[in-house]
């Protein structure tokens, strides 16, 4: 599935040594503002345990995991909606992607040049968040004068449409976001077609220095970031990018001996991998067999046909059945013949809700 998430933040935040790390790209990380021009685009893998314990029950030629796009976008600063320092061209960037990986400095060097002159991470999440409440507004304004002509002769699905555009419009003029508006089935339709960017689902990536990875809740400032990021019912993940960046070049062993001399389970790249794949309300299910285990992404809430077609169209077109068995199931069984024959392998039809961790075996006919 073709989704991506788009890392934003001020200049100078480490949105760029963070893309690094994800992707291994070596994008420029320079000292100053707009080192990063064109959006750039990095395929990862998910971290996900269970493709390493199905291969231990069903023994394959290859693991291939699944996949997740992270968009690097150029910093933002005072303006940017209004077409200040490269403003238009990265907000019409921000707009392409699905999801929104906000990058908050959240540690102090005075060799790194803030672009305001001092950290104060709360000040810097409200001038991103205000830029794009400003070019919603702006996006609501200008459609507010095409419907209100519609709405003046009784069409209906413009007076529908413009009772949204009247309170979107309220809440952006009072700096709320456009995702704190809430709309019924019969009107979510419309406000999806605006496409505003304060409608994209959100979470903070506090850039903490490397003295706090150890103890990441010790730093004062990722404390006032989690207090706001609650107070909007989002999620912050904190991370040290240019420790994360070292990581990335690392094998395994040498990834292993790493996080265990900072007392890490896993890297924070992992968990946020995680967290925005979850965002976008992203599930995982496997395929196993003597060829291989394999990954793949659905949208929470498919049916089997349409996961079937996540792998290719002829799946879903042709849906017969999915046999399936979860992946706590099958770990509990410890084989594929006992979770047969324990009646845990299951034969689901069109209506099956496909769930995280299943196991999947698609019969079709084309």
């Amino acid at each position: 599935m073709s989704l991506t998430a788009g890392i934003v933040g001020l200049p100078n935040v480490g949105k760029s040594t963070l893309f690094n790390a994800i992707t291994k790209a070596g994008v420029e990380a320079a000292n100053y503002p707009f080192a990063t021009i064109d959006p750039n685009v990095g395929v990862v893998e998910v971290p996900d345990r269970r493709l390493q314990a199905i291969s231990s029950v069903i023994p394959p030629q290859k693991i291939i995991p699944t996949t997740f796009e992270f968009t690097d976008i150029a910093g933002i600063v005072k303006g940017a909606s209004k077409g200040e320092g490269l403003g238009n061209k990265f907000l019409s960037n921000i707009r392409e992607v699905d999801a929104i990986c906000h990058v908050v400095r959240c540690f102090d060097d005075e060799n790194i040049t803030h672009v305001d002159g001092r950290v104060d991470p709360i000040e810097d999440i409200e001038t991103i968040n205000l830029e794009l409440i400003l070019a919603d507004l702006e996006s609501i304004d200008k459609r507010i004068t095409r419907v209100e002509k519609l709405a003046r002769l009784k069409d209906k699905e413009a007076v529908m449409e413009l009772n949204i555009l009247t309170r979107l419009k309220d809440a952006l003029e009072h700096n709320q976001m456009a995702n704190s508006v809430e709309f019924n089935k019969e009107e979510e339709p419309i406000v999806r077609g605006l496409f505003l960017l304060t409608r994209k689902p959100m979470l903070y990536v506090a850039n903490i220095g490397e003295e706090d990875v150890a103890n990441p809740t010790d730093n004062p400032y990722l404390s006032q970031v989690q207090a706001l990021a609650e107070s909007q019912g989002a999620q912050v993940v904190p991370v040290c990018a240019s420790l994360e960046e070292e990581i990335a070049v690392l094998d395994d062993e040498e990834k292993a001996l790493f996080l265990e001399e900072y007392d890490m389970e896993e890297s924070g790249l992992d968990k946020l991998i995680q967290a925005a794949y979850s965002l976008l309300g992203l599930g995982t299910y496997f395929t196993a067999g003597e060829k291989e285990v394999r990954a793949w992404t659905f949208k929470k809430g498919m049916k089997a046909p349409q996961a079937a077609g996540v792998i290719h169209t002829d799946f879903e077109r042709g849906f017969i059945r999915a046999e399936t068995v979860s992946f706590d199931d099958l770990m509990a069984s410890g084989s594929m013949a006992k979770a047969k024959e324990n009646g845990l392998y299951r034969s689901e039809g069109k209506e099956y809700v496909v769930q995280d961790g299943d196991i999947m075996l698609f019969r079709f006919n084309v």
